[in-house]
């Protein structure tokens, strides 16, 4: 009884720790931005830190349990002497649960089919032989006297089907033949050197060189100058967390849905070659686009002036700002403001596929998963590298496996912040219809 009783009392400390229940907003986890990791001015956030423990409390490695009975079937004794200078007589014995590998050991031989290869792990064998070398020095493990490490390319294989099946770590463990816990702690792992390794290669805003390309580039498919990119917000599921449950609970898909829904936010801009240049993971489900945008990294960019001249198309659930263009809201357009709000749709459109695509090939940002909300935004983050991966090598995806996003936007309480961007965007409208650009849908 008395263990109850203070289990109770952790827990309320707990809540009090973090501000005080459901009516807080604040994040319970820690917010992942990719302008962290690149030449851009620090936000003042609570930027993502990688857990130091990366397996779940409760749980001990299942491959490294010692003891003499009680074990499953197939359950093999290894003995090996403690060190070269060890008494003969002094021996451990370690009891490792003989787990079958096939499915693993078929999927690495030379001879399976490479269609097959990329409908498993959503990348052909060049571009998986490319991430294992990427990523080789950062995961690999040392033999030890006990057991020999697990292979790097194992390693990143596990990671990578995880992230693209979605499968629970039970399932993963068997396919893999390794521990659950192993599973889990290496997902961890091989997520976390994605982000430090390659999300600074791979994941970044444009340069002033590629600035200029991606703008001409926009320019010439919808005629609206200056953009940058596009930007999208999607809504991740997740458990219902244990602090702060009422800002992750997520009204708009609950009422679709018809079943209590708790999510995250996953805010990204992206490029006319629909891959990411920036990223903003982690903030509460409840939380509106216009506030996930003003806590994020890009708009401590833009309050210095890291912006000027350019555009990021964003739709309704967006505010008019010096840097975001957003389509007309009020009723009774003018064929002006018509003709720019198809452009915007158009351009949005290209955010929209990337994040459908984002979500088909990896699954697990379509359920809820077993990972930590304080380890999910370096889960999510290691997505949208591999994704950009995937398109800069024109890895194909199966048509069958884009996700269609269902993201409801909501209307900013202030949808114009500058009168200066209201005149810029007159300006576009203006031109946009009398330079024969403007389409006649609205006819």
């Amino acid at each position: 009884m008395p263990k109850a009783t203070n289990r109770r009392r952790k827990r309320g400390a707990d809540e009090e720790d973090v501000g005080g229940g459901s009516g807080n907003k604040r994040s319970a986890t820690s917010v992942l931005t990719s302008l962290d990791v690149n030449d851009a001015p620090r936000p003042e956030l609570p930027l993502f830190q990688l857990n130091g423990r990366h397996g779940e409390d409760e749980e001990e490695e299942e491959e490294e349990v010692t003891g003499g009975g009680g074990g499953s079937s197939s359950a093999l004794a290894v003995v090996a002497a403690a060190g070269s200078g060890q008494s003969p007589h002094q021996q451990r014995r370690l009891w490792v649960k003989d787990r079958s590998r096939a499915w693993w050991e078929q999927c690495s031989s030379a001879d399976y089919p490479e269609a097959d290869f990329r409908a498993a792990f959503r990348m052909g064998r060049s571009t998986f032989a490319m991430l294992c070398d990427a990523l080789g020095a950062a995961v690999a493990k040392e033999d030890t006297a006990l057991r020999a490490a697990i292979p790097v390319r194992q390693r990143v294989a596990v990671c990578v089907w995880r992230l693209a099946t979605g499968e629970p770590l039970r399932l993963v463990s068997k396919r893999f033949g390794l521990g659950i816990s192993t599973c889990h702690k290496l997902v961890l792992e091989v997520c976390a050197a994605i982000r430090n390794l390659l999300m600074p290669r791979f994941l970044r805003w444009p340069d002033a060189a590629a600035a200029d390309a991606f703008k001409a580039r926009f320019q010439a498919e919808s005629g609206v100058p200056g953009v940058v990119g596009v930007i999208y917000t999607t809504h991740i599921p997740i458990i219902a967390p244990k602090v702060s449950v009422a800002a992750y609970f997520n009204r708009r898909h609950t009422e679709r849905n018809h079943k209590t829904s708790y999510s995250i936010t996953l805010q990204g801009v992206v490029g006319p070659d629909g891959a990411f240049t920036d990223v903003c993971i982690g903030w509460p489900g409840s939380m509106p686009d216009d506030q996930v945008l003003d806590r994020s990294a890009l708009q401590q960019r833009a309050a210095a002036g890291m912006m000027a001249g350019s555009w990021v198309v964003g739709g309704a659930s967006f505010p008019l700002t010096d840097w975001v263009l957003a389509p007309y809201a009020q009723p009774n357009l003018t064929w002006a403001q018509h003709a720019f709000n198809e452009k915007v749709a158009e351009l949005r459109r290209v955010a929209v596929d990337a994040f459908a695509r984002l979500k088909g090939r990896w699954a697990c940002l379509q359920k809820r998963t077993e990972v930590k909300l304080q380890d999910l935004p370096v889960v999510l983050g290691a997505c949208c590298v591999l994704h950009n991966i995937c398109e800069s090598r024109g890895e194909e995806m199966d048509p069958g496996l884009r996700c269609e996003l269902a993201d409801d936007e909501t209307v900013p309480e202030n949808p114009v912040r500058s009168d200066g961007a209201r005149k810029a965007r007159d300006d576009i409208a203006h031109n946009l219809l009398h330079s024969g650009l403007a389409g006649t849908k609205f006819f």
